[in-house]
Order: C-alpha cells, then sequence, then structure tokens
C-alpha cells in the first residue's frame, strides 16, 4: 500500500497550533497512512521554525519563503540543511486591495534567484496573478520543477501551468467550493499533481468547521480518486511519487532517495 504526503502545511506555526496539537497531529497523520509533510515557511523568522519543528520530527521537512503580503518588508537569509527541501512560498497575491506589485516583482525574482542558487524547487503562491507570474518565470530558464501551491484558477491557466512543467497543489478546496479547473479533468493530472493540506485553512470535506491537520490530506486523495475513477492506491502512488521527485524526499520505509 502505498503512502501519501502533505507537501504543504503550517503545522509548525504556533499561532494555530500548540506543541500538544501538533504532536498529536502528526500521530493522526500516521494512522491515516500520510507519513511525511513539508512545512512551509511564510518569512524568515517563520522559515527558521519551520526548521527547528523539522529537525525535531522524522519524515518533516521545511521550506524557507517569504509570501508575496511581506513583499515590503522581508529579509532573505535562508540556513540550509539536509530538511530543507524548497524555497516558498513565495510568489504574487493581487487578491487585496492595496498590494505593492513592483515589491512583490522583486521579491521574487529574488527567490527564484536563490533557489536557483541552492538548486532547490520553488513552492509558488500566485493569486488573481497568473498572467504577470507566467511572465516573470520565462526569464528563469534554470528554475528547477515546482509546484503552484493550491491552483484554484481557470482551466486554460491549469493547462498552461502543466504546460510549462509546473505541477499544481490540490487541497481540501476541491472538495467544497466546485473548483471550475478541475471539473474535466482527467487521471492525466495525477501526472503534475501533489496533494497538500495549507492547515490550519482549507479543511475538506468531510471534516469541515475544524481546523485542518495533515492527516485530512487523506480525503484530498480520496476526493480525487472519486473524481477521477481510479482507484485511492493510484491517487497515492501517483501523487506521492511527484512530491518525492521535486522534493527529493527519502522514502519513510526504507530511508533511500526516490
Amino acid at each position: 500500500m502505498s503512502y501519501l504526503i502533505d507537501s504543504h502545511t503550517h503545522l509548525h506555526d504556533r499561532e494555530f497550533f500548540s506543541e500538544k496539537q501538533a504532536a498529536e497531529m502528526l500521530e493522526n497523520a500516521k494512522k491515516l497512512n500520510v507519513l511525511q509533510m513539508i512545512c512551509i515557511g511564510t518569512n524568515h523568522e517563520d522559515s527558521l521554525n519551520t526548521k527547528k519543528f523539522a529537525a525535531a520530527h522524522e519524515n518533516v521537512f521545511w521550506t524557507y519563503g517569504t509570501h508575496p503580503e511581506s513583499a515590503e518588508n522581508y529579509k532573505i537569509a535562508p540556513e540550509k540543511d539536509d530538511k530543507l527541501v524548497a524555497i516558498g512560498e513565495v510568489g504574487l497575491d493581487y487578491h487585496y486591495e492595496g498590494f505593492d506589485k513592483s515589491a512583490q516583482w522583486k521579491l521574487l525574482e529574488e527567490m527564484i534567484d536563490l533557489a536557483i542558487s541552492l538548486e532547490l524547487p520553488v513552492s509558488f503562491h500566485v493569486r488573481d496573478a497568473l498572467e504577470d507570474f507566467f511572465g516573470i518565470v520565462k526569464n528563469f530558464p534554470k528554475l528547477k520543477p515546482s509546484v503552484l501551491h493550491s491552483f484554484s484558477d481557470s482551466p486554460e491557466n491549469l493547462e498552461k501551468a502543466l504546460s510549462l512543467g509546473f505541477y499544481v497543489g490540490i487541497n481540501g478546496m476541491t472538495t467544497f467550493a466546485n473548483l471550475k479547473c478541475y471539473r474535466e479533468i482527467g487521471p492525466e493530472i495525477l501526472e503534475r499533481a501533489v496533494l497538500e493540506t495549507d492547515a490550519p485553512f482549507l479543511t475538506p470535506v468531510p471534516k469541515r468547521g475544524k481546523i485542518n491537520e495533515p492527516g485530512n490530506v487523506k480525503y484530498v486523495a480520496d476526493w480525487l480518486s472519486e473524481k477521477l475513477g481510479v482507484s485511492l492506491e493510484e491517487v497515492s502512488e501517483k501523487t506521492t511519487k511527484n512530491v518525492q521527485q521535486i522534493f527529493h524526499l527519502p522514502n519513510p520505509r526504507n530511508g533511500t532517495c526516490e
């Protein structure tokens, strides 16, 4: 039986999870066959907290990044170690009024440069800004295959993202929002999909109304299995393989990298 990976969680963040809650959720994840997870940094300090959390827990990995909402005030000073698997989350976010487009572009370009220098993939956060995003990333041909976290844009932009070699992060939003971009998908999406929770946010059906946690990625997998008419085993096998290949995670059952 294949296992699942939560490729995008904020379980390390004490604003949302106490240490006791986090420990309990790690155990819950194991019971649901979610054997690995990646904790995502949203600014310099938060990223270093992801590093500490990953160091304290087997099969937890971390990223270094600054969310575009912090683009006007940021610091870039990563501390590379064996469990640092990506740069992120970084990107563009034009959803709320008052954003500074030039500051977001500058931060994104610096973070992509950092990823290339460290030979790491990127976890991208892009909301209401894909046209500008695609225009920027085309200038970085050395960027490694990376993930568009929580992809929820149009079917046309989904097709474009896949054609450009990006992977898409599918999470609990798909189980309750009836996203247009996924209405007509077929099993081929599994070649470019990774599963995520974005915990504590976007709790999937049937756990709506509760704080999200890494184990709930199992319910995202259930939704995808039903949507595509394929087995849960196939969803698990393919999405897990994708995460391992992008982020170079070791197999938790034998310690070897895929």
